[in-house]
Parts: C-alpha cells; sequence; structure tokens
C-alpha cells in the first residue's frame, strides 16, 4: 500500500523524519519497499494563468501565450494541445531550475523560437517529476492563487511511501490503521477521523435483502438525491489520492476511493435510477453474466457472491461494480452502499475472473466488521460538501449469527517471559496492549483477560498478544541470551555405513545421482511390480503422475529413455529415495538404493572396450556395496523370478536367508514397450540393510606363508558356485581363507550338461605352516562332501 507522508502526519506526527517513519514500522513487521518523493526537485515554478493563446506565425503546432504570474504579464510559446485561455497552469519563470530526465538540473532561459521569443516555460506533470503524463500542460483549480509557489500550493514537500503488508496486517490497509501503527511506536496521540452522523433531510429508502447472511452478514445503504456530478472533487483530495496510487475519476467515486484509503472500509456508489425494485445480496445464479465496470464480460460462477437488485446482477461483491448501473455524468441520484463481507467468500474470487481490486484486496484481509457506520457517515459528509444532494436515513440489514464475535484472550505475564526470555514489566504490558486499542481488566495474579478490539482480526490466542508485545516493544530491544547446556559428544556408532559412503561409492563406480518423481503411471506400476497394488493419488497432477511409486525402477528407466533419446548411450543411475508400500490401510515409506546400467562398459577411447555391460557388471557393483559394512559374507544371490526382470537373468539379494532385494536384467517385453535400447541392468536394495555393518575387530596378521591348492571339478550344469563354495567352506576347517572360482568351462571334453568349475583353496595357520599331509586331508574331506551333495568328481 502506498500513502503519503503528509496525510499520515495530519492524523499522527511523530518526531522522526521520513527515514525514521520507515525503519520504525519496518521493524515493526510492515515492511517498506521504496521511499520516492512526490514530485522532483524543482524551483521558481509558480501557479500562471494563460491570459491568451494565439497560433504562432511561423509554425502550426505552437501557440503564443500570454501568461502571468499575478504582477507581470509574460509572453510564452507553447505547444500544448490544451493552452488555452483562462487556463491555470504551472509556470516556470526565467531562472526556475528543473530537473532533466537523466537526473541533471537545467536551467529555465529566455528563448527565441522560430523567431518569436519565449520567457519561461508552461510545463506538465513529468517535466516537474509529478507523475509520466505528458498528455499537456498542467490544468489547476480554477481558484488556484496566481503567483503563489507551485510546491506550497500542491505541497510537494512530502514523500510517497510503499508498504508491503503481510496477509495477517489488512488492519493496516488505510492511513487511520497505519496512524495508529505508528502512534503506538512512538507513544503519540493520534487524530483518528471523526465521522459525523449526517441527519437525513429526506425519507426515502430502498429496500435490502440477505439472501446469503453468511457471506454478507451485514450490508448498509443510503439514498442521495440531487447531486450535482458537474462538481469537481477538490484539489486536497485529488492529490491524496495521486499519491496512493489512484487516479481522480469523479467526485462520488472519488469519495468512495477517499474513505477506502481513509477508513480501510471499501464502498460503491450506484446510480438509483438504473436499479430496479430493491438490493439483494445472493449467490450468482448458474451462467448469469456481468458487464464491468472496466466493460469486460465476467461469466459468474454459483459461487460468486454478487449485489443484485429485483432483476439482475449489478456488481460481484467486494470486488468489481457493474457498468449498467454505474454513476455517469448525468447521474442524479446515487444509492451508496457499505457492506461487511466474510473473508471467506470473497477469497480467492477476484483470481479466479483474472481481477485484483482494491476491494478484494481488504475484504479478503479482512475488514473491521463495526466500521460500516462510521465509513457511511464519513462518506456521505463528504460527498454533500462535493456535490451537494439530500440524504436520506441509513439502511442496514444485519444478520447478527453471522456476524464475527468480539475476541477475548487470557493472557498470562509468566508466558510473556517465558517466550520473549525476560520480565517485561506488567505496567509496560499493559500500556502497550491499552495503545494497541485493546481492553484489559486483572482477572488473577499476573494474569489478564483482554478484550481484542473488531479491526484487530488477526488475534485470537495467547501467542497473538505477545507478538504484539515483542513487535512494540522492539526485535531489535529484546535481550539477546545464548542457551546454555551441558552437550555430550555424540557416540559414533562404528557399525554403521552413511549414507554419504554408499553415494560416494557408486559415484567413484561411475554412477551419476538421480532424483526422480515419487509419483508414476499406474500402468507403468503394474508392469514393475505386481506384488503391491499402487497408493493413487486423490488429486493427481497428470495420469503420468496418478499413483505413487512402490520401487524406484520406473523412474530410473524413464531417466534411462530420456537420455538415450538424446543419443546418450552410455548411462549408468543411482537413486536413493523411498518407495510406497501399501500394507492394510496403512502406506509404509521405506527407504531404499536403486542403480541402473545400460551401454559400454567403458567410457570411449582409443584404448577402451567396446563391449557392453552385462549381469556381472551390475553384480560387481552390488557386492562392493554390501562390502562396505565388513558384513558380505551374510549376503547371498538367489536365482529368483521378478515380474520387471529377465526370467534368466534375476536373482533375489538375501541377508541371512531374507530377501532384502532384487537386481538383473531389465525384461526384454519392458525393452520393447518402452523404447529403449538394451539391454539395461538395475538393482534395488533396502537401505537399512545396506547400513547396517559389523562392528571392525583388529586381527593380527600371520607370519606364515598360505598354502593354496586348486580343484576342477565336473558338476552338473545347474549346479551354483555359491552352493558349491558353502560346503567347501563347511569342509575346510578353521584355517580356510578363501575359495576361489577362477575358471568355468564347457565344451569339448566335458559331457553335455554338464561343466568344469575351477576351485582355488586358499589354508593359512596363525602361528605355523600347515604341512601337506594337513592339507590333503582336508582337501579330502571338501572333494568326498562336494562328491555327496552334488555328484562333483575331479576332472582328469
Amino acid at each position: 500500500m502506498k500513502f503519503s507522508e503528509k496525510w499520515l502526519r495530519e492524523l499522527v506526527d511523530p518526531a522522526t523524519d521520513t527515514q525514521g517513519i520507515a525503519d520504525q514500522i519496518t521493524m515493526a513487521g510492515l515492511e517498506v519497499d521504496e521511499i520516492v518523493p512526490v514530485a522532483g526537485q524543482f524551483s521558481g515554478v509558480v501557479v500562471g494563468e494563460i491570459l491568451s493563446a494565439e497560433p504562432h506565425p511561423n509554425a502550426d503546432k505552437l501557440q503564443v501565450c500570454q501568461v502571468t504570474d499575478g504582477s507581470e504579464t509574460f509572453q510564452v510559446v507553447c505547444g500544448a494541445p490544451n493552452a488555452r485561455g483562462g487556463l491555470k497552469t504551472a509556470f516556470a519563470k526565467v531562472g526556475a531550475v528543473l530537473s532533466g530526465a537523466d537526473g541533471s538540473d537545467f536551467k529555465i532561459k529566455k528563448a527565441k523560437l522560430r523567431q518569436v521569443e519565449s520567457y519561461g516555460m508552461l510545463c506538465a506533470d513529468d517535466e516537474l517529476g509529478i507523475s509520466d503524463d505528458h498528455g499537456g500542460i498542467m490544468e489547476l483549480a480554477g481558484d488556484a492563487p496566481v503567483g503563489t509557489c507551485l510546491r506550497e500550493y500542491l505541497s510537494l514537500d512530502d514523500a510517497v511511501i510503499d508498504v508491503d503488508l503481510t496477509p495477517n496486517r489488512g488492519d493496516c490497509l488505510s492511513i487511520t490503521g497505519l496512524a495508529r501503527e505508528v502512534g503506538v511506536l512512538n507513544k503519540a496521540s493520534v487524530s483518528f477521523v471523526e465521522a459525523e452522523v449526517v441527519a437525513p433531510t429526506i425519507d426515502d429508502t430502498f429496500p435490502i435483502t440477505l439472501e446469503d447472511p453468511e457471506g454478507c452478514p451485514r450490508y448498509q445503504g443510503r439514498v442521495i438525491r440531487n447531486v450535482n456530478m458537474a462538481a469537481e472533487t477538490p484539489l486536497w483530495m485529488v492529490e491524496k489520492l495521486r499519491r496512493c496510487g489512484i487516479r481522480s475519476i469523479d467526485p462520488v467515486v472519488d469519495v468512495t476511493n477517499y474513505v477506502l484509503l481513509e477508513l480501510g472500509q471499501p464502498m460503491h456508489a450506484f446510480d438509483l435510477n438504473k436499479l430496479s425494485g430493491g438490493i439483494v445480496v445472493r449467490k450468482a445464479a448458474p451462467g448469469e453474466k456481468l458487464m464491468l465496470l472496466d466493460g469486460n464480460e465476467a461469466q459468474l460462477n454459483d459461487n460468486t457472491l454478487v449485489i443484485a437488485d429485483n432483476k439482475k446482477a449489478v456488481a460481484m461483491a467486494g470486488i468489481f461494480g457493474g457498468e449498467e448501473t454505474g454513476v455517469t455524468a448525468d447521474s442524479k441520484d446515487i444509492f451508496l452502499e457499505c457492506a461487511y463481507f466474510n473473508p471467506i467468500s470473497i477469497a480467492g474470487r477476484a483470481r479466479s475472473y483474472g481481477l485484483h481490486t482494491d476491494a478484494s484486496h481488504r475484504y479478503e484481509r479482512g475488514v473491521d466488521w463495526q466500521l460500516q457506520r462510521k465509513a457511511t457517515e464519513r462518506a456521505t459528509r463528504l460527498l454533500l460538501d462535493i456535490v451537494g444532494g439530500e440524504a436520506g436515513p441509513v439502511i442496514e440489514a444485519v444478520s447478527e449469527a453471522y456476524l464475527p464475535a468480539a475476541a477475548t484472550v487470557t493472557l498470562r505475564q509468566s508466558k510473556v517471559n517465558q517466550v520473549l526470555a525476560f520480565e517485561m514489566p506488567a505496567l509496560e504490558i499493559e500500556e502497550i496492549l491499552t495503545r494497541l486499542g485493546m481492553t484489559l481488566e486483572r482477572s488473577g495474579d499476573g494474569e489478564w483477560t483482554v478484550a481484542v478490539p473488531s479491526y484487530r482480526f488477526d488475534i485470537s490466542i495467547e501467542i497473538d498478544l505477545i507478538e504484539e508485545l515483542a513487535r512494540v516493544y522492539g526485535y531489535n530491544n529484546l535481550p539477546v541470551k545464548v542457551p546454555t547446556a551441558e552437550l555430550n559428544m555424540i557416540a559414533d556408532d562404528e557399525s554403521e555405513v552413511s549414507l554419504k559412503s554408499v553415494r560416494a561409492q557408486l559415484v567413484g563406480r561411475g554412477y551419476q545421482e538421480a532424483v526422480t518423481y515419487s509419483f508414476i503411471e499406474k500402468g507403468l506400476a503394474a508392469q514393475f511390480d505386481d506384488k503391491h497394488e499402487a497408493k493413487a493419488l486423490a488429486n493427481p497432477i497428470s495420469a503420468e503422475m496418478a499413483v505413487m511409486r512402490t520401487t524406484i525402477w520406473p523412474g530410473l528407466v524413464k531417466a534411462l529413455q530420456y537420455n538415450q533419446n538424446r543419443q546418450q548411450s552410455r548411462v549408468r543411475l543411482f537413486e536413493t529415495g523411498q518407495r510406497f508400500l501399501p500394507e492394510g490401510e496403512q502406506l509404509i515409506q521405506e527407504n531404499v538404493v536403486a542403480g541402473l546400467i545400460c551401454g559400454p562398459r567403458q567410457s570411449e577411447g582409443w584404448s577402451a572396450d567396446a563391449a557392453s555391460v552385462d549381469f556381472y557388471d551390475l553384480k560387481g557393483d552390488v557386492e562392493s556395496l554390501l562390502a562396505l559394512g565388513g558384513c558380505s559374507e551374510q549376503f547371498s544371490f538367489v536365482a529368483e523370478r521378478h515380474v520387471a526382470l529377465h526370467p534368466g537373468q534375476s536373482a533375489a539379494i538375501k541377508r541371512n536367508g531374507d530377501t532384502v532385494g532384487y537386481m538383473g536384467a531389465l525384461h526384454p517385453e519392458l525393452i520393447k514397450s518402452l523404447g529403449l535400447s538394451g539391454p539395461v541392468f538395475l538393482f534395488e536394495i533396502v537401505q537399512a540393510v545396506l547400513l547396517d555393518g559389523g562392528l571392525p575387530r583388529f586381527t593380527s596378521l600371520s607370519k606364515f606363508p598360505e598354502s593354496r591348492r586348486d580343484l576342477a571339478l565336473l558338476v552338473d550344469e545347474s549346479v551354483a558356485f555359491a552352493d558349491i563354495r558353502a560346503i567347501a567352506q563347511q569342509q575346510g576347517g578353521e584355517y580356510l581363507k578363501a575359495v576361489t572360482l577362477f575358471d568355468v568351462y564347457q565344451g569339448k571334453g566335458v559331457e553335455p550338461g554338464q561343466k568344469s568349475i575351477a576351485l582355488g583353496l586358499t589354508w593359512q595357520h596363525p602361528s605355523r605352516t600347515l604341512n601337506d599331509e594337513e592339507i590333503n586331508e582336508v582337501i579330502d574331506f571338501v572333494v568326498s562332501a562336494l562328491k555327496n551333495e552334488f555328484g562333483a568328481t575331479l576332472r582328469v
């Protein structure tokens, strides 16, 4: 909201300058966006009167004017189209100093224009920095005193302060509200506007019906007849409106706008003779239309509150008036309206029609529900003084049941001291709240019952009052206290792997971290997970984001698709995030780590292998993650089908027998339906399992040499190495350190349906060298166990 400093000082005049006022209200929570002077810096400009204006003898667009400053007449050449005899305007005499467009000053000198001498300059608004208007020279009121300094006549030694108010401070959307605030901050008295009760001189009324009392609990109106629309709005009112960003239209509209700025109460005036029957406050009918004052037709929604007569809607309640019933230069009788609308009934309605008006801005934030009578009387008095006429009695329709109730809040001094971290004296608490317009009554020791005024509709609970105390006392004056506490060092759990380490491991192996949407397409969710029915969103952004993901894979695959469509063939992505698993009526949020690889195994280069990644590239990456916690022996990979994975390249990741994730190649049908270039390999592991590691323990290194024996075994091709290793570790004795698979062979020399597996078994004793007899004995145990379990034989 923009306001004039001079207008503010008419109500309250604190002993501080413009910047001081701005700083005060900013620190009190009413942020000042900018301070600008109402006019540029100029001197030597007076009110002049054009006595005559004759065409220039040598130029079609120029006039030679005779201008008086009240004591002397000057010849001035002027090109303004509105220069005419009898006009009073801004006259810059020879020697006057004006500000140029670039900020530099220039001095008015005697000049000769097309062989005609000119002694001075007749000024437009923009040439004096008053506005951007350059349509012609300034037109001053007919009673403007000729020869008076223009700065003094228009009170141009003033500043416009632009305040950015938070939505809860609608009480400051008026000069009165701002004056009240400045008065409180400076402990200065405020000259509040007194609204004289205007006695009716006629008995004319206009009936009012509230069909929607919840949306409009109070509606007042007044008939004023025989107004003179030819009257001019007083200069002081025009200037106040202009400095607050509102242009003068006509006396009636100007008065309603003035009251809006002065008191914060929106008002509207109808042409009484264009209304039919009476006023009806109701919801718009389906398909109802209204031609607005700006000339645009609005198709009204049925949730829009309207002001109507007995035939049609005539205004959007609290937002915009209708063109058909608006006051014009031909109006003789008017109906002045003033209402209280429930903020909920107005909130968002203006924006739904692409509108934002001064009225809707205030009604959405809340207007004092006890202000309507005062505003009506104030506007009536101003109208009668300016346009004359005869006023009837104030008519009011009210529904007490839907009017807000006066708030009463209990305030405890102990709570004030606790929140503000210092003991604020009781007298200061009472003094601040009293200056804010509240009524206090002691209800106990260190406790008050506070009656909140109707204009402070943002105060409803105790903490609101404490905020007011802090705000007025000054946030910068509150003591700064550092909390003291005995803070013990948090023990670092060495058995826990950090998520940062998991990410670093994947990045180190060439992956890039991705962040994908938690919402996916319903059909895609079923293709990647047939065990859980994805939770549908009540209000999805789009069909592609209709359900919550039960696996991260769809998002990563979509990211792969996006990259491949942009000629990125080598892709390695991972994501740490949540999946959402329905479990009865609940939705389990589980953190997982997922990854995807596709394309060449190595980056392109002259020495790089061009082969594509395979199942074992992914398995190696996963094993490196599982090894971070030092418990890799607890994990195993078991062939198991998954709906999204290739039937022959799919494995469950298990820890001590429990499934904690899956990995494998993306199913060929999914690759085809998504238009991907395959093969694509994916993994997904429960994050908590990855982070749960073992506690590191020191084990001394043996000084004695290792002993290794290699075995070449013939087994059925269906036998897995993991099962063979388990038997070997079980039978290999306590000194067996490692079982290594170093070759798998099928072909010539091996029977069909069988395979040759070459194992390396390594032993090491901590305190001596193992002899051949000991090693051979253990080897016999291992071979015998493998023969019994899998039918394995040594390959000759």
